[in-house]
């Protein structure tokens, strides 16, 4: 008989889901919300429902596209269905959606900005050249410029949590970070693979973070040490 898989204790990571993902979260697991799970709440959407004006140079792609009142989108944003946009979201110019993604109200989405099969709840910014991958960002987030969710291990291997208990499997291939509410990060910040952070918790630029779990309420600085030195010459 195979040893039990170590039990993974969690941060607090969000106070409220939207009604259709709260009724099929496992607060156990809770990347696997990013699973079927989305999928059947997207596959609950209209074919297409756009409640705000947009801007011919918009690129709409496939079916179950939902958008909300008092979007604001961009010329040359790719939006890829099945997408939910929700009320008062902006999304800059060249954004690309793509791969299934649920944005909550007054989410915002920056210019030249990728998001691949995410959700991010409401107020959750990704605002500056970012990339979210396969990811959760709890509401109010804030991305710094150029941070990368990083979302794929280079070998292609399963990805797991690393936590005090030991690896915890996540049986997916691609999953980025599941950010808690009013995480921030820093300009430059990589999260690598299987990164989840507690409510809260502030990243300094330039971090790199590893798979593991981040406690809420906390600061992860990265300590450099500058040398200045003299011309010659």
């Amino acid at each position: 008989m195979s040893p039990a898989a170590p039990a993974l204790r969690l941060p607090e990571l969000w106070s409220e889901l939207p009604p259709a993902l709260a009724a099929v979260w496992d607060p156990a697991a809770p990347w696997a919300l990013l699973g079927a799970a989305l999928d059947a709440v997207l596959a609950a959407l209209p074919s297409q429902a756009i409640a705000s004006a947009l801007s011919p140079d918009v690129h709409l792609i496939g079916d179950g596209i939902v958008i909300g009142k008092g979007a604001r989108i961009g010329p040359a944003a790719v939006l890829e269905g099945p997408l939910l946009i929700g009320d008062d979201v902006e999304i800059r110019t060249g954004a690309y959606l793509r791969g299934g993604c649920w944005i909550g109200d007054g989410c915002r989405i920056g210019a030249n900005t990728e998001v691949k099969r995410s959700i991010l709840l409401s107020g959750a910014k990704a605002p500056h050249l970012n990339y979210v991958g396969d990811s959760i960002l709890g509401a109010g987030v804030n991305l710094g410029a150029g941070t990368v969710l990083s979302n794929f291990r280079h070998d292609g291997g399963e990805i797991a949590v690393v936590s005090a208990a030991g690896p915890i499997s996540t049986g997916r291939r691609k999953l980025g970070a599941l950010l808690g509410d009013g995480v921030m990060t820093g300009c430059n910040s990589v999260l690598h693979p299987g990164v989840i952070v507690g409510r809260e918790t502030e990243i300094y630029p330039l971090v790199q973070l590893r798979s593991g779990v981040y406690p809420a309420r906390s600061i992860v600085k990265l300590r450099q040490e500058l040398e200045v030195a003299t011309k010659r010459g």
